[in-house]
Formats: C-alpha cells, sequence, structure tokens
C-alpha cells in the first residue's frame, strides 16, 4: 500500500498532537480521567483538557470539579481577550459590532459567574452542600446561556472574523458544559 505524501504528513501530525494512552508512556493513570470525562458530552475535549490532573484528582469528583471550571476559566479568559482585540482592531461594522459589544458583556458575566463557582467548590462544607451545589450549577448553567447569548448576535453572519468568533465562543461552550457535568456528578456524588 502506497502512501501519498499527505497521508503521511497527516498521520505523523496526528500521531504527535495525540497524547499517549498508555499510563506506562504518559507517566499517569489515565483511567482516572478517562472515567471522570465519562459524564461529559465532549469526552475527547475533557480527556485532552484534564489529563494532567490525573495523579492529582484521581477518583474525587470535587477535584474533577474544580479542574473543570478552572481549564474553562483559562479558555474563556483566551476568548475573552481575543474579543477585546477584535474590538480595538474595529474590524467588525454596524450588527457585528453591536453583537461583539454584547458578546464582550455576556462574558465578563461568564467569568464572574465561573470565579464564584470556582471559588465555593474551594470551600466545600458538608451542612450546606446542596445549597452550594445549587449555586454552582446556577452560575455554571447562566455561563452556558451566556455564551449562547453570545452567538445569537451574529447568527445568519458570514465574515472570516464572525466564523472565527463563532468557533472560540463555542469552543468555551464546550468546556462550560463539560465542567456543568462534572459539577453535576458531584452533586449528585456529594460531599
Amino acid at each position: 500500500m502506497a502512501y501519498t505524501p499527505a497521508i503521511l504528513v497527516t498521520f505523523v501530525l496526528l500521531s504527535w498532537l495525540t497524547p499517549p494512552l498508555c499510563s506506562w508512556a504518559s507517566g499517569r493513570d489515565d483511567s482516572y480521567v478517562l472515567d471522570a470525562c465519562s459524564v461529559t458530552r465532549y469526552q475527547d475535549l475533557c480527556i485532552h483538557s484534564l489529563a494532567s490532573y490525573s495523579n492529582i484528582a484521581k477518583k474525587d469528583p470535587s477535584k474533577w470539579a474544580r479542574a473543570g471550571v478552572s481549564v474553562t476559566i483559562g479558555e474563556t479568559k483566551n476568548t475573552t481577550r481575543y474579543l477585546v482585540a477584535l474590538k480595538k482592531r474595529n474590524r467588525l461594522k454596524g450588527r457585528n459590532r453591536m453583537a461583539l459589544f454584547d458578546c464582550l458583556e455576556v462574558f465578563q458575566d461568564t467569568l464572574d459567574n465561573l470565579h464564584k463557582s470556582l471559588g465555593v467548590l474551594r470551600k466545600l462544607s458538608d451542612e450546606i452542600f446542596d445549597a452550594q451545589m445549587e449555586d454552582i450549577t446556577t452560575w455554571m448553567s447562566t455561563a452556558l446561556t451566556d455564551e449562547d447569548t453570545c452567538l445569537d448576535g451574529f447568527g445568519g453572519q458570514n465574515g472570516e472574523q464572525v466564523k472565527l468568533l463563532e468557533r472560540k465562543v463555542t469552543r468555551v461552550s464546550y468546556f462550560t458544559s463539560n465542567a456543568l457535568a462534572l459539577v453535576a456528578k458531584l452533586a449528585s456524588d456529594g460531599p
């Protein structure tokens, strides 16, 4: 079977970009992250973004929820920086520019909700666990709704900048969805 150069390059790149799944090769027990991410909607993204937490979180749903929210905060900050830079470049006009302003506002709300969630996750209490989990679930759900609201503002619009923005915001929503699933697992497992 002959390989074309493009197929060979693709195979080499994919093998280079894909982290090893064997615990002996990676130095960690990936069964922990596989188990934790089994409750998420975007499992591959979850596994790749949280694999480095395996040896720390192990089977602790609280640590996995904190890791999920922490990674989501990082992704949200990156996208917020992109939105700010896009605003400064002044490339979007008319409806898209107004949608960008709205998107920046809801992303600030998203960051606030994620930070509140992480703060509570860091100091969970057996006595008020259920109330804490209700608050966190509400904040995380609101963050996900805010991200959808951002995308709604660009509905039906075309252009390279709009499509890139939509991809970045959608990626953040995937991270948020995964973090929310990890929080829901913690809520169902209890303190």
